[in-house]
């Protein structure tokens, strides 16, 4: 009488599945600290990324002549780094565009041949700043129509 031996065979695992579970914990550990520090500072808000995506061309052209203005001089500060840096000072250490009461709106409007209105509106949870201001394409003209517009062209026309 030959005893066969009852052994069962068990699948080998892969070396790739021991691999990996040895080492998931770090793996989760990466991927935890991605989507904790990576992720946010990819997506961070600005005042650029707030505005409405749904412009015409001349609607585009016209806000980017605002926004890019910089002055008599044509160095230095724009309106949109001066308005940035308004709100930056309003609400320092904060992601103020990830607040959900944070809005941005902005209205433009042809009133004649080559000249728009621009309405610019920040409203967050402290208050809201409002900019008015009237741009001519025809000759790259901005003036502003409330006190923070022209305080705004102010900053940009005398910054060193």
């Amino acid at each position: 009488m030959v005893r066969e031996s009852k052994k069962e065979d068990k699948p080998k695992e892969s070396e790739f599945k021991k691999f990996i579970k040895k080492r998931a914990p770090i793996y989760l550990g990466v991927i935890a600290l991605v989507i904790v520090f990576v992720i946010p500072e990819l997506t961070k808000g600005d005042l650029q990324s707030s505005f409405p995506e749904n412009l015409t061309d001349q609607e585009k052209e016209v806000l980017d002549t605002l926004m890019s203005y910089k002055g008599p001089n044509e160095k230095g500060l724009s309106i949109l780094d001066a308005i940035s840096n308004k709100i930056s000072e309003e609400y320092p250490n904060e992601k103020i565009y990830d607040n959900k009461k944070t809005k941005v709106s902005l209205l433009i409007d042809e009133l004649k041949l080559e000249n728009y209105h621009i309405i610019l509106n920040f409203q967050s949870y402290k208050g809201e700043l409002n900019y008015d201001w009237n741009v001519n394409m025809e000759t790259k003209t901005i003036k502003g129509n409330n006190p923070e517009a022209k305080h705004v062209i102010d900053l940009v026309d005398f910054y060193d």
